[in-house]
């Protein structure tokens, strides 16, 4: 370190002295400071060890440890929503979230997370469920609907949305119909290479998938192999570096280098275990090579037509137009599901968010089979909040991939629908017994439970694919640049599509709906959203082994 040291002209006082003397005095700073080097850690000031990471440190790291994460183990969803509420008003000095309140809660129903974890005996499917009890602290949910109508906590936040909604990039159309595009970035890897190319240093969370390889797992019979567990190792060590679970056609996409920590990244050879149903298969990925691996288990019943199907809303100001939207088309979209060969099996779940300061940040409502119920949640759902453009999308897909009761043996959905990015600048985040009482899950375990640790989507895309859950991200008019690629990252990596709304001008979405997007995809198609996201259903279903 360079010091300067200025010292005042007195009268009567020669130069030279002065120099001398600053100079004697630099060398004694320079001999103090080198001393204080060499000193006996007990000598020195009392400092907490190892010292704090800066906030942009920590938001800028690259985590490679395998994501924790629970099982899929819920068995059933037939019992009325629980709804989970995690509050974004109250934010400490520290910046931990407060105001988690439950606003209706089933303690030890089918599938959930307290009734699996203490064993309790599943009802039968025929039994009504029970009318779910109120914890002490809870509100109801009246009034949740109440304080979002009453997002006017915050004067500052008012303000920024209503500039966010005068602005032009996010307006919304008025018309009932609302046509999408979509693209398969990994059915068009080359093109989405291409596109990550022309948009360099992004504020993102970067994972390299320039190298990937397809798993495919069959039965005796060639049949696909849904939802077998999949472990990549290193060469002679047992705690895997990488989870997943296979998809309705028996496949997942490996990327190495994206889970491979720099130190490990040039490895030629990977293990690749398979396991479903007490059967294991092995085999060695030899990096490098063009073809698919393929690995074939036993024989395996046909299982039951099953979806877990949630929606994953952006509930901010700017979304209003399409929330109403999705809640007029919604029983239109559930009823043509219904009707998908194999009649499957559905259960649905919801989970809004917004930001900090506002209403709520999070509010989860648990899988349901009751259509009604779950529509009625989502017809209480109002837009409100916001201000800046990033939103809490981390916390939301967090809950998502974390906080509900997947069920085994079951496709796995979620459909994003929201206009911006996640804000990827926060410090401090909520722990783990503010968010999930006595029973958190493995997520929040593995180091978000603590102040200063908050959820980042590349780390829950990758525990999304251990749990074998696609997300299909829907970009709404007004999503910028940083958000298209990071919805396509997500989409890209667990396997699922990147959806947009498309408009007569693309430039304009007050024009109606048309053909034309802003986003920078090729060769798209078009259609209205609800039957999009049917027809995405429809090919996941699909591939399933029938009986």
């Amino acid at each position: 370190m360079n010091r300067t040291l200025t010292l005042p002209r007195r009268p009567g006082v020669p130069a030279l002295l002065i120099t001398l003397t600053a100079g004697l005095l630099a060398a004694a700073l320079a001999t103090a400071c080198a001393d204080a080097r060499e000193l006996p850690p007990t000598a020195m000031p009392s400092q907490p060890w190892p010292p704090a990471w800066q906030q942009g440190e920590q938001a800028d790291a690259t985590d490679f440890t395998p994501p924790a994460f629970d099982t899929p183990s819920a068995t059933d969803c037939r019992r009325l929503p629980v709804v989970r509420e995690q509050g974004g008003e109250a934010i400490g000095q520290s910046g931990v979230t407060s105001g988690v309140s439950e606003l209706r809660r089933e303690s030890a129903g089918p599938g959930s997370r307290a009734g699996m974890a203490s064993g309790a005996v599943e009802r039968a499917p025929a039994a009504p469920p029970p009318m779910p009890s109120v914890a002490p602290a809870a509100r109801p949910l009246a009034e949740a609907t109440m304080r979002d109508a009453a997002s006017a906590d915050s004067v500052s936040k008012i303000a920024g949305a209503a500039q966010a909604l005068s602005s032009p990039a996010r307006q919304r159309p008025a018309e009932t119909v609302v046509m999408a595009g979509v693209v398969d970035d990994n059915a068009d890897f080359g093109e989405y290479l291409n596109y990550r190319q022309r948009h360099p240093g992004l504020p993102v969370r970067e994972r390299d998938i320039r190298e990937r390889y397809l798993l495919e797992v069959t039965d005796a019979q060639g049949f696909p192999v849904h939802d077998a567990e999949v472990a990549v190792q290193r060469a002679g060590v047992a705690q895997p570096v990488m989870w997943a679970r296979t998809d309705t056609a028996g496949h997942v996409w490996l990327h190495p280098r994206a889970f491979l920590a720099p130190g490990m990244a040039d490895e030629r050879t990977l293990g690749v275990a398979v396991r479903k149903n007490g059967q294991q298969a092995r085999a060695v990925l030899m990096r490098g090579q063009p073809q698919a691996l393929q690995l074939r288990l036993g024989t395996l019943p046909a299982a039951q037509a099953r979806l877990d199907l949630v929606f994953l809303i952006d509930a901010t100001g700017s979304m209003d137009d399409e929330i109403a939207k999705l809640k007029a088309s919604m029983r239109a979209m559930a009823e043509q599901i219904a009707r998908l060969p194999g009649q499957p099996d559905v259960c649905y779940g919801l989970v809004a968010y917004r930001d900090r300061g506002d209403a709520f940040l999070t509010r989860t409502q648990d899988f349901t089979h009751d259509l009604a119920a779950f529509q009625q949640g989502l017809a209480r759902l109002q837009a409100g909040g916001g201000g800046d453009t990033p939103e809490a999308l981390n916390e939301a897909l967090h809950e998502v991939v974390h906080g509900l009761s997947w069920r085994r043996e079951a496709a796995r959905m979620v459909v994003l629908v929201a206009d911006a990015p996640p804000h990827l600048d926060y410090g401090g985040c909520m722990t783990a017994p503010e968010a999930y009482g006595v029973n958190p899950p493995r997520g929040w375990q593995a180091g978000l439970g603590r102040p200063g640790a908050c959820p980042q989507y590349d780390r829950d895309m990758q525990a999304a694919l251990a749990k074998g859950i696609k997300l299909f991200a829907v970009g709404a008019s007004g999503l910028d640049p940083v958000g298209e690629y990071i919805f396509r990252q997500m989409a890209q990596y667990t396997a699922g599509r990147f959806v947009f709304l498309t408009y007569r001008d693309a430039s304009d979405p007050g024009s109606g709906p048309g053909s034309q997007t802003v986003h920078d995809v090729q060769q798209y198609s078009v259609q209205t959203l609800d039957r999009l996201v049917v027809r995405l259903v429809g090919e996941e279903m699909a591939k399933l082994k029938r009986g």
